[in-house]
């Protein structure tokens, strides 16, 4: 499914957090991998307490110097610098996405703004909203990270087709990986809801109460199908429906299931009244550890 991966790296050690999983997933999936570096225009001198690659020669050979570190022997490694210096780093990793055509972007969440500014004001942002390659993002650890697992999937759904394209992404990687797939469907609660139907359960509580167990029911109906679907292609699912607010629910069942990677369709656009609002994803990764795997739908 993925045959080449990108890994965006800026020099800093905290970036470098992205390259096991990279190595993990090359090795499993049979992918080449290819580094990239973008010179910042009027770069600040350091960059996450580390020296700021600026200089062209240099930023080559730190490319270099990760390949032949970070990755297993065998492993098909390509760098690439951008030379021309732009002030808009992430706008021309994402150029870079159409360039160079990579399956799959692996980067580390970081920047500035935290978590939530960047990952949907920045690379991540670009690279879905152009519906070009799905993003795995990695969260830095305050120790040593356990080795990168793809055993376990979680999958949250909520009947839309085209959320369904996550799942398409969770069945190509589960084959080579040989995991499992967690699918989790959430129904909320009255007070739980967002938007406009607040104020209806306010009105109509009860039938508001009513309408949501029949969601629930449907839900678990909806989940039955996709798992005929998945266990026809020879892989192993199971799935569960949770009732109240969907981060929570998400982070929670990600916990209870062990799960390794958590992946979530999304449009990488604005929008509260969706449930894949730009609020999911970053309140996802700032709830939880787990690496989130972003699937670009829509296109």
């Amino acid at each position: 499914m993925f045959e080449q991966i990108l890994v965006p790296l800026d020099g800093s050690e905290l970036a470098e957090v992205a390259l096991p999983a990279a190595d993990a997933l090359a090795h499993i999936l049979d992918a080449g991998v290819t580094l990239v570096h973008v010179i910042e225009k009027d770069a600040p001198p350091q960059i996450h307490g580390q020296r700021h690659l600026s200089d062209p020669v240099e930023a080559e050979d730190y490319l270099a110097e990760v390949a032949n570190r970070a990755f297993s022997l065998g492993t098909r490694i390509a760098w690439h610098v951008h030379a021309a210096a732009t002030r808009d780093v992430a706008r021309s990793i994402a150029a870079h996405v159409d360039e160079l055509g990579p399956g799959l972007i692996v980067m580390c969440t970081h920047g500035n703004g935290g978590v939530r500014g960047w990952l949907f004001g920045s690379i991540a942002q670009q690279v879905i909203g152009r519906r070009k390659a799905p993003v795995l993002l990695i969260l830095p650890s305050a120790s040593d990270p356990p080795p990168f697992a793809c055993r376990r999937l979680l999958v949250p759904l909520d009947g839309d087709t085209e959320h369904e394209q996550g799942l398409a992404v969770a069945a190509g990687l589960a084959e080579p990986c040989r995991a499992e797939i967690r699918l989790v469907c959430i129904v909320p609660t009255p007070d739980t809801l967002r938007g406009e139907e607040t104020a209806a359960a306010r009105l109509l509580p009860m039938a508001t109460a009513a309408a949501l167990e029949l969601d629930e029911a449907g839900a678990r109906q909806y989940l039955s199908g996709q798992v005929r679907e998945l266990e026809a292609q020879g892989l192993w699912a199971s799935t569960e429906v949770r009732r109240g607010d969907p981060t929570s629910a998400i982070v929670q069942a990600a916990k209870e299931a062990e799960a390794d990677v958590i992946i979530l369709g999304t449009h990488g656009k604005a929008g509260m009244a969706a449930f894949w609002s730009e609020s999911v994803a970053p309140q996802v990764t700032n709830q939880s550890r787990l690496p989130l795997l972003l699937v670009p739908v829509g296109a």
